[in-house]
């Protein structure tokens, strides 16, 4: 098992449900990418640079898409509630899978854009 998985087993519910489907969008949006944890959250590089993070709390998911990723996007989030580089997916709302999906595909193209292979 990975450290993630661990991470992972640490979870129930719906809490768990969504954190799985998390780490599918991302892996859909960025195959490349390298997961692992980091910051207590499973996180994920692409050439050695931050993607995004997510984690499970008691009534929301964190996502983090680093601050270039928050600001793109600041109208998207602009419905949940946001901290300093993150934004919660509430429990009680379905999970944005689509906004997860461009958030993603917008920092591999920005990581991408600042360091071609």
């Amino acid at each position: 098992m990975s450290d993630v998985d661990d991470y992972l087993a640490g979870f129930t519910g719906e809490v768990r449900a969504r954190l799985d489907r998390m780490r599918v969008l991302v892996g859909e949006a960025a195959p490349e990418a390298v997961e692992g944890l980091s910051y207590g959250l499973v996180g994920y590089k692409l050439r050695c640079r931050p993607l995004a993070y997510f984690g499970g709390f008691a009534k929301h998911i964190g996502f983090y898409a680093t601050p270039n990723g928050h600001e793109a996007f600041a109208d998207d989030f602009a419905g949940y509630k946001q901290g300093k580089g993150s934004v919660q997916f509430p429990l009680a709302q379905p999970l944005p899978e689509d906004l997860v999906r461009r958030v993603v595909a917008y920092r591999v193209e920005q990581i991408e854009r600042a360091a071609p292979a």
